[in-house]
């Protein structure tokens, strides 16, 4: 369920973005299979991210 909903969230805020870009750029148009692409992407990285920083407190400093 979590990497369900991770990928809904970056699905939609992926998406959201590629709108909001392709708006403000002249002459570009929306694509929602790039933002789709962008989405997956980013949902693998997410979930790198997560793995690799450790969950246990820190002992000293």
């Amino acid at each position: 369920m979590r990497f369900f909903w991770t990928f809904f969230w970056t699905f939609l805020l992926v998406e959201m973005l590629t709108y909001v870009v392709s708006s403000m750029t002249p002459g570009a148009a929306f694509d929602v299979k790039l933002g789709a692409i962008m989405a997956v992407c980013v949902t693998i990285l997410i979930f790198i991210v997560s793995a690799i920083i450790p969950n246990e407190p820190v002992k000293k400093h």
